[in-house]
């Protein structure tokens, strides 16, 4: 192999993978089944000589409706290794979210799983797809070879204001992908990785993808529970990825220890000091990253061990950012207001949808401190306009989550006559026999933000209106003509 090629900067992602696991020792594991990284590559292997006999578009990508398994990954490496990568879609939405997305697909043929015969059968039936179900994966011998611009996969994003749009991981940029992230989250061939996240989301197959390059042992869970998450520590998982919720539930419940676990990678919300500090004391010696990014590209920045124990030492406003640019990436600020806010760009070789300079154009607003510490204030299509002053809803949703009484919040913009918009809280309580009084929550927001940007109305709900991936569908937010509780 030329140097260029074996020191990383135009291998692929399959190259990636069938190095790593051209072995013996064991790869996948799932319940009772394990395979050796030998026969993951021979199942990924049959999985293309499958894929072949579909009468697939050479490069074309394939929907396919399939949750963490071994025959998943094996399907996902032999489609980017025998050009059919792999689209996997949201099991858990509805059959008229499935096949809207299918529609916007040129493919043909629906692959699905034998459990979700009977999804894909609807889906089919809307979109006007055939559908082939995954047979029981045969061994081959073939070589899974990938040029370094063919598709490696695709995935779309949430969709929370709008049908999911597609995006395409050149094999190249997959590869560049694996090696930042992997580096930072310490993934080797003597790591075990353990997520729960569903797989056609970004922290699903794009942290598995991570995972596979680096040659790591690899198991899943369907979804996230209590009971899920001790399996995984008594399996001796080394590696995993959360969002803060789930960890504080695992606090709730007495179960967040862990003793194998070296790292812990969250994101999609910060971390509050208290629940660090008591992450550190369930598992001592556990590196906690928080990496901000998108399926567009990721990771953009990184929280990175050291700055999580800077703030447990007292640096706790460490903890309101999403750490500095990750390696080898170039981050701005466009078109910045004179605070400073703008929307955040960024630049490098492992992000999927760039314009022709190279950005990536994130619809994140945020700024950037003189310590080159990243601060997000929200999605650019989530703001509210006051009174003429812009409010950022994430910005307010983090301090009010900093109050001890609120479990879990979001910020909404109604209409008002007199300012054209004001700001509405929906509050998820701590305890919910108990809510803190809103006078005490107008203070305490009060106290860390503008005046303007305090909420004038708060509703306390027992939860907040989510899609499958977890993110808060702002448009499902309302509030109740009559009823309901009000702070």
């Amino acid at each position: 192999m030329p140097a260029a090629q074996e020191s990383g900067q135009a291998v692929t992602w399959t190259a990636m993978v069938s190095r790593g696991y051209d072995h013996s020792r064991p790869a996948v594991r799932f319940g009772d089944l394990i395979w050796t990284g030998r026969e993951l590559l021979d199942r990924a292997a049959g999985a293309a000589d499958w894929l072949d006999t579909l009468g697939l578009e050479p490069g074309v990508p394939v929907p396919a409706l399939v949750a963490t398994s071994a025959d998943a990954l094996a399907l996902v490496i032999g489609g980017a290794g025998s050009g059919h990568p792999l689209a996997p879609l949201g099991v858990r939405m509805t059959t008229y979210e499935i096949a809207a997305v299918v529609n916007e697909m040129s493919a043909q043929v629906l692959l699905a799983q034998a459990e979700f015969t009977d999804l894909a059968g609807q889906v089919a039936d809307l979109s006007g797809r055939r559908v082939a179900i995954v047979p029981e994966l045969p061994l081959s011998a073939r070589a899974l070879t990938a040029s370094p611009d063919e598709l490696a996969a695709v995935l779309h994003t949430s969709g929370t204001t709008g049908l999911p749009k597609p995006v395409p991981m050149t094999q190249r940029r997959l590869a560049a992908r694996a090696r930042v992230n992997g580096s930072l989250c310490g993934l080797d061939p003597d790591s075990f990785y353990g997520g729960s996240a569903p797989f056609h989301h970004i922290a699903g197959l794009g942290n598995i993808a991570v995972a596979l390059a680096a040659g790591a042992l690899i198991t899943g869970l369907p979804r996230f529970t209590v009971e899920g998450w001790t399996l995984l520590r008594d399996l001796g998982t080394t590696h995993t990825s959360m969002v803060p919720a789930m960890l504080e539930t695992l606090l709730a419940a007495g179960e967040a220890r862990h003793e194998t676990l070296r790292t812990l990678q969250y994101g999609g919300a910060p971390v509050r000091p208290g629940t660090l500090r008591r992450t550190y004391e369930a598992m001592p010696g556990v590196r906690m990253l928080n990496m901000f990014g998108q399926t567009e590209g990721s990771p953009i920045s990184v929280l990175t061990p050291e700055d999580h124990r800077e703030a447990v030492a007292g640096r706790t406003e460490l903890l309101r950012s999403v750490g500095r640019a990750a390696p080898g990436v170039e981050v701005r600020v466009a078109d910045a207001g004179p605070d400073g806010i703008g929307e955040i760009h960024a630049r490098a070789d492992h992000f999927f949808r760039i314009d022709t300079e190279g950005w990536l154009h994130s619809g994140d607003l945020g700024r950037i401190a003189q310590d080159g510490y990243l601060y997000l204030v929200g999605r650019s299509t989530d703001m509210i306009i006051r009174g003429g002053e812009n409010v950022h809803p994430l910005e307010v949703e983090t301090v009010l989550t900093t109050h001890p009484g609120v479990a879990d919040a979001a910020v909404l913009g109604v209409p008002d006559e007199r300012l054209g918009q004001t700001v509405v809280a929906f509050v998820v309580p701590a305890d919910l026999d108990a809510p803190p009084p809103s006078a005490e929550l107008r203070s305490h927001t009060r106290a860390r933000l503008s005046g303007f940007k305090v909420p004038v109305r708060w509703w306390f709900v027992n939860d907040l209106p989510r899609n499958a991936n977890g993110k808060v569908v702002r448009r499902r937010l309302r509030e109740p003509h009559e009823g309901g509780t009000r702070a």
